[in-house]
């Protein structure tokens, strides 16, 4: 195997998973950062690593702790490109400010200190949301505007007391750290911003139905098996193959840096009901899928033509998304 010359963090995660079985199909010589060895196993017992065959162009080096100072100098040797995909993702914890909204920044000002280090470094993209560029209180209340991935907020200064108020917050202020990076550092590389909103599709990690629920797939599926919510919620979301399609496709120096892009489809979620009534009419009969909850939708709604028009692919509709994930939900299940 050649030198690699594609570094990914968090390729554990849902999207980060995706990301690097799209970046080998492409063709890059991949790199992937692990927390434990153990990992990598997890990774090559995987269908899609397995049909790329032994010779994968994939290697592994062990990242144990992100947030120590220097800890992607030794993985970053010799790599032209990085996808950082690496965040903490919304969780209960006493300490949002130290479980999840430093993490979110220190990792982030991480890779690109140690990137500023590398000369063969030429393209970051980031994994940031589409929380990181609409305010917090319209992603509470909603509002009428159309947004827009050059959209910026004001950062948040009231109490952490909620996972999801930490997860804006944090996504916020790491989107802040590496554009203020970018203007005081002035590195030979460029940084691109992708901003998804809720992943929906298939986990190939998973192992179980319970698993494939785990993150943004809950929120498609949790009111089909009979979650009754009343606080409306807001919409947005993107299939995990076009979100990570999206972080390769941003690789490509054709692509012009230092741009932000939006990722989802305005959806609503109670449409999930009548989706896999039309497409597992057992599974619902059989009680698999009740299909009797009830998830309301906010009023709040964004624009990702620019990103379409730029990559030159649609995203897959909400419909699409929801058949993806439910067919792994109930092979697992049974």
């Amino acid at each position: 195997m050649s030198s690699p010359n594609l570094l990914i963090t968090g390729a554990t995660g849902h999207v980060g998973f995706r990301t690097l079985v799209e970046a080998l199909k492409a063709g890059y010589i991949v790199r992937a950062a692990i927390r434990s060895a153990g990992k990598a196993d997890e990774i090559l017992a995987t269908p899609s690593i397995k049909a790329l065959g032994s010779d994968n162009n994939l290697s592994f080096v062990v990242v144990p702790d992100i947030l120590a100072d220097g800890a992607y100098e030794k993985a970053l040797e010799g790599i032209t490109y990085v996808v950082h995909l690496a965040s903490p993702f919304p969780m209960e914890t006493t300490d949002y400010d130290k479980d999840v909204i430093q993490p979110a920044i220190k990792g982030t000002t991480n890779i690109l200190f140690a990137a500023k280090k590398v000369p063969t470094v030429k393209r970051v993209v980031i994994t940031s949301s589409a929380v990181a560029v609409i305010p917090l209180e319209s992603l509470m209340q909603g509002d009428d505007k159309i947004h827009v991935a050059e959209d910026r907020v004001e950062l948040y200064t009231g109490p952490l007391n909620h996972p999801w108020v930490a997860y804006i917050v944090s996504k916020v202020k790491a989107l802040q750290a590496a554009e203020d990076f970018t203007q005081t550092e002035s590195p030979a590389f460029d940084i691109i911003h992708i901003h998804p909103g809720f992943v929906i599709g298939r986990n190939e990690l998973a192992l179980n139905a319970e698993a494939v629920l785990k993150g943004s797939n809950d929120t498609a599926l949790a009111h089909v098996l009979s979650t009754k919510s009343d606080p409306p919620r807001p919409g947005g979301s993107v299939h995990l193959h076009d979100a990570a399609r999206l972080h390769i496709l941003a690789l490509d120096p054709k692509v012009k840096g230092g741009q932000s892009f939006l990722a989802a489809t305005n959806n609503v979620w109670n449409d999930s009901l009548d989706i896999v009534k039309k497409h597992f009419p057992q599974a619902v009969k059989d009680g698999k899928l009740p299909a009797d909850g009830n998830q309301p939708t906010l009023n709040l709604k964004s624009d990702s033509s620019r990103t379409e028009d730029v990559f030159g692919f649609k995203f897959q509709d909400y419909e699409a998304q929801v058949v993806n994930v439910t067919e792994q939900y109930l092979e697992l299940l049974e």
